[in-house]
């Protein structure tokens, strides 16, 4: 037709981020687990890619933190350390209040709706004693959180804050908050978001966030699962 728009070629997504979503994901649920080493031949085949985008989206991996490089030796795994997961969470605080003040001069309400649809999930995983399912669910819901902040800055810097915090969770299940606790918790910040008084919201969340510091670090004495007390055990 003269005139009119031609359509463009739809663009696949390179396969460098596809692969580092994949990598990141297994890497969440402790498929990889901290200390692994990414060997390039093993996941190219596992994957039925080349090493070309392999290497590109293990580089992503390393330039967000959640694994390092070894000269020599390849590509590992990042192990948290205590002073690591209080790093996080001291991060993850700011970002979050921040988001709070943002979302309770734009839409409080439409946020409130939209947690709530994500907290009906997190309460049917700790029904279920679903914890993957559980841990999942608060990832997104602190991801919807910031999201609704519409601040593109804000989440951007919570997306790797995010992803090592669930590599915490993963490696530390026996110390992850009761599951109804954890459901209660959420709640009352969803009210709080609703009742849109934001004292009480700011202080929700940084006692959310104190009281998972307390429950990951509670034995200095020796490295549990990914968490390691010593800050040279990381490798990053």
């Amino acid at each position: 037709m003269p005139g009119a728009k031609r359509l463009q070629p739809v663009r696949r997504e390179p396969a460098a981020i596809a692969i580092a979503h994949q990598l990141t994901e297994a890497i969440m649920d402790g498929t990889l687990a901290p200390g692994t080493q990414l060997g390039e031949a093993e996941l190219a085949a596992e994957l039925g890619v080349s090493r070309g985008p392999l290497r590109e989206a293990m580089q992503r991996l390393v330039q967000q933190g959640i694994a390092y490089s070894e000269p020599h030796r390849g590509v590992f795994v990042t192990t948290l350390t205590e002073d690591d997961v209080r790093d996080i969470y001291l991060a993850r605080t700011a970002i979050e209040s921040a988001a709070c003040r943002l979302i309770l001069r734009r839409d409080p309400q439409r946020t409130a709706d939209r947690l709530a649809r994500v907290h009906h999930a997190m309460a049917d995983a700790a029904q279920r004693g679903d914890h993957t399912a559980l841990s999942a669910a608060d990832t997104e819901l602190h991801q919807v959180l910031v999201e609704e902040s519409g601040s593109p800055r804000l989440k951007r810097m919570a997306q790797t804050l995010l992803v090592e915090t669930r590599m915490c969770i993963t490696a530390l299940q026996d110390k992850y908050p009761v599951p109804d606790v954890m459901v209660d918790e959420h709640a009352a910040i969803i009210q709080a978001i609703r009742d849109g008084g934001e004292e009480h919201l700011l202080r929700l969340m940084d006692d959310h966030m104190q009281d998972a510091v307390r429950r990951l670090t509670q034995q200095p004495e020796q490295a549990v699962g990914g968490v390691s007390p010593k800050p040279e055990a990381v490798g990053n």
